[in-house]
């Protein structure tokens, strides 16, 4: 069992900055991917970002179109705990931003569907 935590989430500008955290804790040696998902009000989740082991020695990252150039997904494998700096914030920025782990090894990474995991999601609001 894994068990996911956000934090970070709030009020911010356009143009502004913010990085979201999503500490894991349990059988975390066990994980393959992390990954960040968004959903907005009236929307569907929608992917933003995930990170996953390459081989068990490197990680492999992947971004959604619309996030790319602006946010960095990272790990810190030591404190179980994966990270979203997003930089030049957009108003359509504006969602609950979840965190997800999955066990084992998909196929893809992107789909909200392979992740056994997930937090309870960090409020992100960008004013124009």
């Amino acid at each position: 069992q894994v068990q996911l935590v956000e934090s970070g989430g709030g009020l911010v500008q356009a143009g502004g900055s913010l990085r979201l955290s999503c500490a894991a804790s349990g059988r975390t040696v066990r994980t393959y991917a992390m990954g960040w998902f968004r959903q907005a009000p009236g929307k569907e989740r929608e992917f933003v970002a995930t990170i996953s082991r390459n081989g068990g020695v490197t990680f492999r990252t992947y971004y959604a179109d619309s996030v790319k150039g602006r946010f960095t997904i990272s790990s810190d494998n030591a404190k179980n705990t994966v990270y979203l700096q997003m930089n030049s914030l957009k108003p359509e920025d504006t969602a609950i931003y979840m965190c997800a782990a999955v066990q084992g090894s998909p196929s893809g990474t992107t789909k909200s569907s392979v992740y056994d995991y997930w937090g309870q999601g960090t409020q992100v609001t960008v004013s124009s």
